[in-house]
């Protein structure tokens, strides 16, 4: 690689001085520039305006050729960036960018896909003992001092229903079959016998088989505008009465006021959200005070070292670029994901 095609490189992530050595020695000839937590901020906001950072993201966005980013990116940057070629989002989600338009825009994204398999797939077992256990009567119990026997269920034998098998998916299916659940799933392309530790894979036109017959609903698809309100109140009237909805995927999956419709009258037994259509959740949604739903504020796929993690998929990426191999974890524009 002559000096001349050594790639401009901008990290746009708090990474420490160990991460970003990391991300030089990938790739020896390019050009690597860590952008200060102000220029990150106007970069994340996509502020078209003056400020201390504003001269700094502007000149490194205009020589850039790779970005290592969040998601959330303004919707000029093809503008602002006109030399990029590739775009390397730490989440596995890329919805923002679907959102402002910047995909399919003449440069590659790749995403973190896989980095949060364990995280969320063990997040979907608590949601699920959570509720065999009934893990929030006791807390309750024990808040007011009161000794309160009830009969807890249990996993086993009961049907674990999982819309997606990505990579969480997956995850989430082995644990589920460690409990001795059965595991039904749906995929885009469910060609051939079904993958390891499920029982029965579904296209997309299976969604109301899966959830008809699941005790458990783990949501687990990108946002897209085909995965918008999949959950919608007809689909939530196929539910079991004695079903649980768990939502690791994104908030805007589900039509919440019917989902909170169905919880209110009982025509599910409860969920677990991890996400919302709106975040942070305003204080006085309903969500917050339902005795049978379990809010936590989108924290399923944090590690302690998450960026640590998501710099070794841009390194590998990075090595491979400057080497001129395929990238790993490409987005497909058409799909969103």
């Amino acid at each position: 690689m002559t000096a001349e095609s050594a790639p401009n490189v901008c990290v746009a992530l708090e990474i420490d001085g160990a991460q970003l050595e990391r991300v030089r020695r990938a790739c020896a000839a390019a050009r690597v520039v860590q952008l200060s937590a102000e220029a990150r901020r106007l970069l994340r906001e996509g502020a078209v305006i003056d400020g201390p950072g504003r001269p700094e993201l502007d000149a490194a966005l205009a020589e850039a050729e790779v970005l290592f980013s969040w998601a959330r990116l303004p919707a000029d940057l093809p503008e602002r960036a006109p030399r990029l070629r590739w775009v390397q989002v730490a989440s596995a989600g890329v919805d923002p960018m679907l959102k402002a338009g910047l995909l399919g825009r003449g440069y590659t994204v790749t995403n973190a896909s896989g980095l949060h398999a364990t995280p969320i797939a063990e997040f979907c077992a608590l949601a699920m003992l959570t509720f065999a256990k009934g893990l929030q009567r006791t807390m309750r119990s024990q808040v007011k001092h009161e000794w309160s026997r009830f009969m807890p269920s249990e996993l086993r034998g009961a049907t674990c229903g999982i819309l997606g098998l990505g990579a969480i998916g997956h995850e989430t299916a082995r644990l589920a079959k460690a409990f001795g659940m059965r595991v039904l799933a749906t995929r885009r392309h469910p060609d051939g016998a079904p993958p390891p530790h499920v029982d029965a894979a579904y296209g997309p036109d299976g969604t109301d088989t899966v959830m008809a017959e699941a005790d458990y609903v783990v949501l687990a698809v990108p946002l897209t505008p085909e995965t918008r309100h999949l959950v919608d109140a007809r689909r939530l009237a196929l539910m079991k009465r004695t079903a649980v909805l768990v939502n690791i995927a994104r908030g805007a999956v589900v039509d919440e006021p019917a989902l909170v419709a169905a919880l209110r009258e009982g025509r599910i037994a409860g969920a677990y959200l991890d996400v919302f259509a709106q975040e942070p959740l305003p204080a006085d949604h309903p969500f917050w005070d339902m005795e049978n739903v379990v809010v936590s504020p989108h924290i399923s796929g944090g590690v302690p070292d998450y960026l640590a993690r998501a710099t070794s998929i841009f390194v590998d990426n990075l090595a491979r670029y400057c080497a001129g191999q395929p990238l790993a974890n490409v987005v497909n524009p058409a799909l969103g994901y």
